[in-house]
């Protein structure tokens, strides 16, 4: 493999001190166990050089590099290799500087364990990065000798604007080698795209010199950002769709190596801490004085699991979107070697560890608590949300297609076909809500004790809101919000439904009554701005228990019924793939009309979204990436057939039941099969 890998740059003197504790600290992104050494070294010791090799526990057996009279290394230990941390660094004209490295010491990464257990036999890696709790810094390899295992040294960077705001020439518009091509929307940008160029490369947060994500929101005028001057993994989803649509894959790949590194950090709530594979909600580029220096400054990445927000809910769907935007950047970029580098494999094997764990819940959906997702406020959406389980059936269909298969992923991959079946037959069957189930519902017993059970989560007639009954469509259903025993959340939430058709979790014919259904109540879910986050909204004394009279989710505000305009491109998205632009091209054209003049909120207030929100941020970062990926799918449908999933049809043919020796003969597969025709 011979890829560049755009690490970072910087004119600040290196930090020599390393502490190696906590139990999420690793290397090249391997955990190690717990462990406090404090390690302290002269960068410039002219003994310490990187020829020596070093067996660093199970998971790298050598680190092969060169290093020139100026340059060093640091590796420190106890008696246990588990236990070791490496610094490298090296000085330059009394500057550190930092570069991407292009090295052959990568073969066949695809040959390697990438399990938590793995072992690597004489192969290297061909990238390496430090994950060095606070200061998390790049990593420097830098070689000049010639041979055939010398290091191409190369300095990327991407240029915040030329003017045009569209597919500037730079380094990172060379993909696999090839200069990308213009993109067809570039010589007629409209003033509002061109703004929108304009503001998005504005959010553009640098990390030692290079970029590394965008900002939630760039007001200029607000005074208290808050955490809106962070990266979060979720906002950052279509800013990088919309560079990599562009031909600008630098940012995307910088950012998705830098928030491995902060994976499974120690950083916990009252002492405890969150488990092992937890991906950060957000993280933000904090500029500290060096210790002992003399007005010496560097940068250092400063994670949140949860533990800053309000509420402190630790976010369920970071990891599972950095799946997804990593299996994206590949089909996008055409560039596989990262996923395939054994850092990389081993971050999305942390990941679906930790949600594909055992525990007390008897169903297939993820079990989470409110304010975990997108909704991150208490809005009783806690149990198994809609949009959890869509984003975590895209997220294991990417895992599937990217991870190694080795005896080490051998039952990981198992697992994940065997989860994919039972959560693809379990949302189809029970989530589903059209006429004909609402009228079934209407008509269930209750109190069933039988493997046999009709109403098998208990669910009393009652509970079907009078709203529902004149609402629903005659050719139209969608998946319900959520649903455990004796509850089900009969709200519409666009953004799960949205997915279910991305990912292919509901049926063909699920997915165009979802479109249908949106067609027909076009008023209550589009109104004035698109898109409703749910409907409706909680009122009177539903809001007062249900959100514990949240000022800021008042009815038809924030989350409870708000307008939230960067859902157009996940919309945009699903329409292109039901063969149906026009619905998506309908809401771009609605939202272009005032998402400019608002100087682009965060969400819009109000049933039909008249009003912008009387707590939203201006210049909100995915609202601005969220028209602009929409635009740029419109205008190349292709792209969007690499973002979205088809129907796999062997899920429906392959019952867990059948795979388990203890499994039990009578199965209600044959429901969901019969939906494809199979």
């Amino acid at each position: 493999m011979n890829t560049s890998s755009c690490i970072g740059i910087s004119t600040m003197k290196p930090c020599c001190r390393i502490l190696s504790s906590c139990k999420g600290s690793s290397f090249i992104g391997y955990p190690f166990g717990k462990c406090n050494h404090l390690i302290n070294d002269n960068l410039s010791n002219p003994h310490c050089k990187l020829d020596d090799i070093h067996r660093v526990s199970n998971y790298a057996n050598r680190v092969i590099g060169v290093i020139g009279s100026n340059r060093c290394v640091f590796c420190g230990s106890d008696s246990n290799w588990r236990h070791s941390r490496i610094l490298l660094g090296f000085r330059l004209n009394k500057e550190t500087r930092c570069y991407c490295v292009n090295a052959n010491v990568a073969s066949d990464v695809r040959n390697h364990s990438t399990s938590i257990e793995a072992q690597v036999n004489e192969k290297s890696f061909d990238k390496f990065y430090i994950h060095g709790g606070l200061n998390v810094k790049p990593l420097v390899i830098d070689r000049k000798e010639s041979g055939k295992d010398v290091a191409k040294v190369e300095e990327v960077r991407t240029d915040v604007n030329d003017g045009s705001g569209v597919n500037v020439k730079h380094p990172n518009n060379y993909l696999n080698g090839e200069s990308v091509s213009e993109s067809p929307h570039e010589k007629e940008l409209s003033e509002v795209e061109k703004e929108a160029w304009t503001l998005l490369r504005g959010a553009v947060v640098n990390y030692c010199g290079f970029p590394v994500g965008t900002v939630a929101a760039n007001d200029p005028a607000d005074m208290q950002p808050l955490n809106y001057d962070q990266v979060f993994i979720r906002d950052f989803v279509p800013s990088a769709l919309a560079f990599l649509l562009n031909g600008e894959g630098g940012i995307v790949k910088n950012f998705l190596l830098h928030t491995l590194q902060l994976q499974s950090w120690e950083k916990t709530v009252d002492c405890y801490n969150p488990g092992e594979g937890l991906m950060p909600a957000s993280f933000k580029v904090r500029t500290v004085p060096l210790d002992g220096s003399n007005g010496e400054f560097e940068d250092v990445l400063d994670p949140d699991f949860g533990e800053s927000a309000i509420g402190r809910v630790a976010p369920v769907d970071s990891g599972l979107w950095w799946i997804i935007l990593l299996r994206a950047y590949g089909r996008i970029t055409g560039d596989y070697t990262l996923q395939e580098r054994v850092d990389v494999q081993t971050g999305i094997c942390l990941i679906l560890h930790l949600c594909l764990s055992d525990g007390f819940d008897m169903f297939p959906t993820l079990l989470v608590t409110d304010g975990s997702c997108m909704i991150d406020r208490r809005m009783g959406i806690h149990g198994h949300p809609l949009e959890i389980q869509a984003l975590f059936y895209a997220a294991l269909r990417s895992s599937r297609e990217m991870l190694t298969i080795n005896d080490s992923t051998k039952s990981l991959v198992s697992a994940i076909n065997n989860r994919l079946s039972a959560l693809s037959f379990h949302m189809r069957e029970y989530y589903w809500l059209d006429r004909k189930k609402i009228n079934e519902i209407f008509c269930y017993k209750t109190e069933e004790y039988s493997t046999d059970a009709i109403n098998k989560f208990n669910i009393y007639p009652d509970q079907i809101p009078s709203w529902l009954m004149d609402w629903i469509p005659e050719i139209g259903g969608y998946l319900v919000g959520n649903l455990q025993p004796a509850h089900m959340d009969f709200r519409f939430f666009t953004h799960g439904n949205i997915w279910t058709i991305i990912s292919s979790l509901g049926s063909h014919e699920q997915n165009e009554s979802i479109l249908n259904l949106i067609e027909d109540k076009w008023d209550d879910l589009m109104g004035k701005m698109p898109l409703k986050i749910c409907y409706p909204a909680l009122e009177h004394e539903e809001w007062r228990i249900i959100t514990g009279s949240d000022p800021k989710n008042t009815p038809w505000s924030y989350h409870n019924g708000g307008s939230w305009p960067t859902l157009l491109w996940q919309f945009t998205l699903a329409c292109i793939k039901m063969g149906r632009p026009e619905l998506a091209q309908k809401a771009v054209d609605l939202a272009e009309k005032r998402l400019s003049a608002d100087h682009w909120p965060e969400y819009y207030d109000t049933k039909h979204g008249r009003f912008i929100g009387k707590q939203a941020r201006l210049c909100q970062t995915w609202t601005i990436a969220g028209y602009l990926t929409s635009k740029m799918l419109l205008q190349n449908p292709d792209m969007a057939s690499k973002l979205f999933w088809n129907e796999d049809y062997e899920l429906l043919e392959n019952c867990v039941c059948a795979l388990r020796p203890n499994g039990r003969r009578k199965c209600s597969r044959s429901a969901t099969r019969s939906q494809v025709g199979l």
